[in-house]
């Protein structure tokens, strides 16, 4: 018995060093199974408002059509008349096509969670849709920065416009504002897509938000969302100090003109850059920081409403203060809307 005592305690120390020894390898895929990347995420919609769904899918719907329509117009319009081959209407028009992907990648989404319930998105799909979405903001901003240079040149150095401005320089402006754009969102999306999804696959948000999805990994979200506020506040900070120093200038020029008209025409010419600048910027700050500062403060149900309206408003209204405020704009939309509409009626006929 004490021979077999002795056999069996030294069988069972064998057994207690080859566990440890192949426990990690063992352990392995179970833990690679829990710290598995979700195949898909659940977005939530807004959350408290799910009796108003069907209300806001219908607001959005419609505020979308006038998005596209708007905006296309916007674009053809100014491609399609010599004209309007100028750099304020040829930043105009990239702006208006940022509006489009913009908006385009996330309203459709939200009207299917809230008119059906069909809140699945793939991963890939989902950090495709944040990519672009924070990508396109950075290069409004960017876009904006270089439309009140325009105008800054336009009206302080007028002689000088067309030798400043050239073709050469604007596609070098639009080529930094887009590699900005990039070099600030690559590692941001880096870092979110490669935190461990272990958790709850279900997003508390309408689309996929950054911080949104940042809040379901496993691992700390803070770098990811810290990163966020402060490049979007240096980015953001950095386009609106020079933005207000342009239009110092150019407010500075324009009372210093001796024409009443001369002044009227330029303030009108700029009042509607500032309304864009106004509906980009402070829904857009605003939106950051609730989501960082005052996520104790502010009910959820605003953070995410906020957010949403702030990717649709502005492609929303930009093209109608555009097009209603720069009487040269108009006049180009209206030439091309009658353009088409009779071509195409005597076409039929």
């Amino acid at each position: 018995c004490k021979r077999v005592l002795e056999d069996c305690t030294i069988l069972l120390h064998h057994l207690y060093i080859n566990r440890q020894e192949v426990s990690p390898v063992m352990l392995g895929p179970a833990y690679n199974h829990t710290m598995e990347t979700p195949a898909s995420f659940l977005l939530v919609g807004i959350p408290g408002l799910q009796s108003s769904h069907l209300w806001l899918a219908i607001s959005l719907s419609a505020m979308h059509i006038i998005a596209l329509l708007g905006n296309t117009i916007i674009v053809t319009a100014i491609w399609m008349d010599s004209t309007l081959h100028e750099p304020m209407y040829c930043f105009l028009c990239v702006l208006a096509a940022v509006d489009i992907v913009m908006a385009s990648s996330v309203v459709p989404k939200m009207v299917s969670i809230f008119c059906s319930g069909d809140s699945s998105i793939s991963f890939s799909a989902c950090f495709t849709q944040m990519f672009f979405v924070h990508l396109a903001t950075a290069v409004e901003t960017g876009l904006l920065l270089t439309m009140a240079f325009d105008r800054y040149v336009a009206i302080c150095k007028p002689l000088h416009y067309k030798r400043i401005l050239t073709p050469q320089v604007m596609l070098g402006m639009s080529m930094a504002i887009t590699i900005r754009a990039i070099t600030f969102m690559t590692p941001l999306s880096w870092m979110v897509s490669h935190l461990p999804f272990c958790g709850s696959n279900v997003v508390v948000h309408s689309y996929c938000e950054h911080i949104a999805l940042a809040r379901l990994a496993c691992a700390d979200p803070v770098p990811s969302s810290l990163y966020s506020l402060i490049g979007s506040s240096l980015m953001v900070g950095s386009d609106v100090a020079f933005i207000a120093a342009s239009y110092i200038l150019i407010l500075r020029a324009i009372f210093d003109l001796s024409s009443k008209t001369a002044q009227l025409k330029a303030l009108s010419t700029c009042g509607s850059h500032v309304g864009v600048m106004a509906l980009y910027y402070l829904p857009g700050m605003a939106s950051i920081y609730v989501a960082w500062l005052g996520q104790d403060i502010v009910p959820l149900h605003t953070q995410v409403l906020l957010a949403d309206l702030y990717v649709i408003i502005p492609a929303t209204l930009n093209p109608i203060i555009y097009g209603m405020r720069t009487k040269q704009l108009l006049e180009g939309i209206w030439s091309y809307l009658m353009h088409f509409l009779f071509d195409h009626s005597n076409l039929g006929s």
